[in-house]
């Protein structure tokens, strides 16, 4: 008996700007998943609308009910797994995948909790301290609160990154250098959210660790090293190529088995699943977490594939198994 083949939606775009980079992710995972062993299709999810993109990129609309579609012949088409590669609102901070639940739709990656909690930076910071991995130290303010610079300056010194507190693709960071730049830097961080974070300067090698569950374990795909050419790894360096990634880091081994055992620590004691990538600072071989993105980028020139080829996984296995995880779930 032949079995049929599972359908497999994979979902990109998004409601930020970095759906431009999942539009590229999504190819990817596209022409990288088994034909014999699924039907794959490709689901496009912006503010404006939800598609399903037909031959010779015909659009159909998606039915928010049950995310089907219905075909030209009127048949609807049901997706056996959705493949979640969204960067940003909505598919990282849980919101798609908590609807997903809601109607009973299989999806790759992290459950709803995990999505929004490690799109938050301080409450991922903030539970991870309670398993013993360290982070810089920060001051947290929401929109409309005073802003106290002495006290700021006081606490944390100078340089200190202003950030916003939701993570989305580094934009709206600024290092500030100066007391007088910092309300201004402030400013820069609230047009991208209402919660921004302001933390001390870490003054070491950044890494960026790909960490995922493969067959049944936690693994750590590589560590690259990230050299940016402009003061640090901004949008402009994630996207345009303003900075040179080495993997593996150039790292001794003590260091490297630090880096691994902490990154997998985060990933399990957040109950994590799916792809995930953890940005770190090593200062005086410790490594201090910055945030941990759980839909990272998945073009060719991202680093969680680089580190795939590097470990000797294949995209094509890297997919598969998320895809059969999602199945079995």
């Amino acid at each position: 008996m032949v079995m049929s083949k599972k359908s497999v939606a994979v979902v990109m775009g998004g409601y930020s700007d970095e759906y431009v980079v999942s539009l590229k992710s999504g190819q990817l995972i596209y022409d990288s998943l088994d034909r014999n062993l699924y039907d794959v299709y490709k689901v496009v999810i912006l503010k404006d609308e939800w598609y399903f993109l037909g031959e010779n990129d015909k659009k159909y609309e998606i039915n928010r009910g049950d995310f089907s579609v219905i075909l030209d012949n009127n048949e609807k088409l049901k997706f056996d797994a959705c493949f979640n590669i969204i960067h940003g609102t909505p598919g990282e901070n849980g919101i798609l995948q908590a609807y997903w639940d809601a109607i009973g739709q299989k999806y790759t990656g992290c459950d709803f909790y995990q999505s929004a909690l490690t799109f938050n930076k301080k409450d991922t910071l903030a539970v991870l301290s309670k398993y013993g991995i360290p982070s810089a130290k920060s001051i947290y303010l929401r929109k409309g609160e005073e802003i106290n610079t002495d006290e700021i300056v006081e606490s944390l010194g100078l340089p200190v990154f202003v950030k916003p507190n939701q993570s989305g693709s580094s934009l709206g960071i600024s290092k500030v250098k100066e007391k007088s730049e910092l309300i201004a830097a402030t400013e820069i961080a609230f047009k991208e959210d209402n919660e921004i974070l302001i933390e001390s300067f870490l003054d070491g090698m950044e890494v960026s660790v790909g960490v995922i569950d493969f067959k049944g374990e936690t693994i750590v795909l590589g560590i690259t090293e990230i050299v940016p050419t402009n003061e640090f790894f901004d949008y402009e360096a994630k996207y345009e190529g303003a900075s040179e990634e080495i993997t593996p880091a150039r790292i001794d081994d003590a260091t490297r088995i630090r880096v691994e055992e902490i990154s997998k620590r985060a990933y399990n004691s957040l109950g994590m699943s799916g792809f995930s990538r953890s940005e770190f600072i090593l200062m005086d071989g410790i490594p201090y977490m910055l945030e941990m993105n759980t839909n990272p980028g998945f073009s060719p020139a991202s680093i969680l594939p680089q580190q795939a080829r590097h470990y000797g996984i294949s995209v094509t296995d890297l997919c598969g198994n998320e895809v059969e995880k999602a199945l079995n779930k």
